[in-house]
């Protein structure tokens, strides 16, 4: 390599190459010299529309302008120009006719010459004419639901999910309104969340139909799992007066799962093992299956310890008061 760079023969390549590219730069301003055509996009965008107000159907979102000028005009556009939008300022185009806005070529016209060189012709813009449709609409408020599906990591647990706000006003058309029950999230699917979570999500879109506000943040509180231990009683129900409820044993251990942060909030009280009379006069045997009658929200894997009881009903002697 160093005798090649050293030698006569790469003198005289590098002399080509300075030449070529010089050549290369003339013959690259002649040609951006010349008259070319190209087409750019401007972005279009709506401002100003009152809640009560409904886009039914919204404006082309950008337009495509064909203009004419110098190629290093043109190459300017290309490479630094960046096109302001066109914006269509509600209050100022209410519709009269059927609740249609049209917004023709004459109005943002100079808008977009503005932006131009001025040695640029402007040949063409597509849409010609801007154009939406709105209604006014009534409105209520409905609460937000999740749509997808959420859950924890082994030895977690969603304890909640909670919306802020919880719930939107939507505005739409009256017999469209009756047929909104709720405001659904867009779909959501997260898996093995071992972290509280929070994130911003943005409701359903429905044709016709503008929720206030538009998203909102979700937040998932995340605990983890602990487990715990109480004894309940046994409590007969609609035991006639002279008879009563002998259990053996009187009381059960009821060992749960339950989420760190409730984990001094749950005690015996929250459990309840009724057994009614009926239920044990069709048993045809004296031991009773524990079941619960209730159980604290939060509360999973519920075990009893036993799992069942001997029992008999006692006849009591009436006191009449002699």
């Amino acid at each position: 390599m160093r005798d090649f760079l050293l030698s006569d023969k790469s003198r005289e390549f590098f002399v080509f190459l300075f030449f070529f590219f010089i050549a290369s730069g003339f013959w690259l301003l002649q040609t951006l010299n010349n008259d070319y055509e190209a087409e750019f996009s401007i972005p279009v965008k709506l401002k100003g529309v009152p809640n009560n107000i409904v886009i039914t159907s919204e404006p082309a979102s950008e337009l495509r302008i064909k203009v004419k000028d110098k190629g290093t005009v043109l190459l300017n556009y290309m490479l630094g120009k960046s096109f302001y939008p066109v914006t269509l300022d509600y209050s100022d185009n209410k519709g009269t006719n059927n609740h249609h806005v049209r917004v023709f070529a004459s109005q943002f016209e100079k808008k977009i010459l503005s932006q131009l060189n001025v040695s640029t012709r402007l040949l063409s813009m597509n849409p010609d004419t801007l154009e939406y449709y709105y209604s006014t609409g009534a409105s209520k408020r409905v609460p937000v639901k999740l749509q997808g599906s959420v859950s924890a990591g082994r030895e977690y647990y969603l304890s909640d999910t909670i919306f802020s706000p919880d719930s939107v006003l939507v505005y739409a058309s009256a017999n469209v309104l009756d047929t909104i029950t709720a405001a659904y999230t867009q779909r959501v699917k997260l898996e093995e969340i071992s972290d509280t979570l929070k994130q911003q999500v943005l409701l359903t879109n429905q044709k016709g139909v503008k929720f206030v506000p538009a998203s909102i943040e979700m937040m998932l509180p995340v605990d983890i799992y602990t487990e715990k231990t109480v004894e309940v009683p046994l409590r007969g129900v609609n035991f006639p007066a002279d008879k009563i409820l002998r259990a053996f044993p009187s009381k059960v251990q009821v060992t749960f799962q339950i989420g760190l942060s409730r984990f001094r909030q749950i005690d015996a009280d929250d459990f309840h093992i009724l057994v009614s009379y009926e239920e044990l006069l069709h048993l045809g045997s004296d031991k009773y299956t524990v079941k619960l009658k209730n159980m604290p929200k939060g509360v999973s894997h519920v075990r009893f310890n036993p799992e069942q009881v001997d029992f008999l009903i006692e006849q009591v002697a009436s006191n009449y008061g002699h």
